[in-house]
């Protein structure tokens, strides 16, 4: 089944006149989304808690930061762009109370609605504006006149007003500008995890480290090993990016290509994609977002020691020295 997709012509900023939009977070999408609307003449106004630096920022791009409970308030429209993993708590203490009928609750990732940790009151409604790109580049598309694919969906028994003026939200942010696909809560949330997961963290990462201690338990250098199994993997996701695998494989040498055939299916083999099915049903099931919710309420212990061990793989110690060498690199650095 093919998506629909909306575009300007289909939402009606207009619907926006006269209302507020509630920001609650000034992190990367919330501070894009606030910009954006903003210049799209839309009023917003931004929760930030003081003495961080997104609370700075907000300040210097002339918003005045409240209270969530404040905004929550005065909001007519209420986003909260928040962690996943915070989002519940701050919704029950601070968000749930103020809440009155009529006003509309949004996300722009359904996890905590989808798994019932959100549960919005009678007489509010629930839309997802969920663009597909980071908070910085769904400003700087906005800037430059064009736009980041959206996702938009809505809770069961959403009203259609509520659906147009998810719609509006999503023309305020430039999503229009691409195309907005219509999805739902599960088939967003889901989806996303799996991706996560299965391929662009869970899977690209383990892929990589295994690979590279497969070449130094082999006796190769570290260096070569980096080299081979993580810094040139930019160059093959810039052409999967631009025109996807057809055209990686077109711009690769004939070897590769050959490799890519006969050995890439000798590693993501039948048992990979078992166990990747086996992965798709936790996330169905509610058993992952169950065990990041107790991970959570005590206070993360395995995922800090898994954290910490990660960062000081040797691959990380190596790539710190090689990046070095390459000053055309932005060195990020985790402490």
């Amino acid at each position: 089944m093919t998506a629909k997709i909306y575009y300007d012509n289909d939402a009606d900023l207009s619907l926006l006149e006269g209302k507020t939009v509630a920001i609650l977070g000034y992190g990367s999408q919330g501070h894009a989304h606030a910009l954006n609307l903003r210049d799209s003449g839309v009023n917003v106004i931004v929760a930030q808690r003081p003495g961080g630096a997104n609370y700075e920022a907000a300040k210097r791009d002339g918003f005045e930061p409240l209270s969530i409970e404040e905004a929550v308030q005065q909001g007519d429209l209420v986003n909260i762009l928040l962690p996943d993993e915070v989002q519940a708590d701050i919704y029950r203490q601070h968000v749930r109370p103020h809440l009155k009928p009529g006003k509309l609750l949004m996300c722009s990732h359904g996890f905590n609605v989808h798994f019932g940790q959100i549960e919005p009151p009678e007489g509010v409604d629930v839309v997802l504006v969920a663009p597909k790109g980071p908070g910085h580049l769904v400003r700087s598309e906005y800037v430059r006149g064009a736009g980041v694919p959206c996702l938009i969906a809505t809770n069961e028994g959403a009203s259609e007003e509520s659906f147009r003026l998810g719609l509006a939200y999503a023309k305020g942010i430039g999503g229009t500008r691409a195309g907005v696909l219509q999805t739902t809560f599960a088939e967003e949330t889901e989806t996303d995890l799996f991706g996560e997961q299965v391929v662009l963290c869970g899977g690209v990462s383990h892929l990589i480290l295994a690979a590279f201690e497969t070449l130094v338990e082999a006796g190769y250098q570290p260096e070569m090993a980096y080299f081979e199994c993580l810094h040139e993997l930019k160059l093959i996701v810039d052409l999967f990016y631009e025109g996807g695998l057809s055209y990686m494989r077109y711009s690769v040498s004939n070897t590769a290509e050959y490799g890519d055939y006969t050995r890439g299916p000798r590693v993501i083999n039948q048992q990979v994609r078992q166990e990747m099915k086996r992965i798709l049903q936790e996330v169905q099931s509610g058993q992952f977002a169950r065990e990041w919710i107790l991970e959570n309420k005590a206070n993360a212990p395995a995922f800090k020691a898994m954290r910490r061990r990660q960062r000081q793989h040797l691959i990380e110690q190596v790539g710190r020295r090689l990046r070095e060498l390459m000053p055309w690199i932005e060195d990020k650095k985790v402490e």
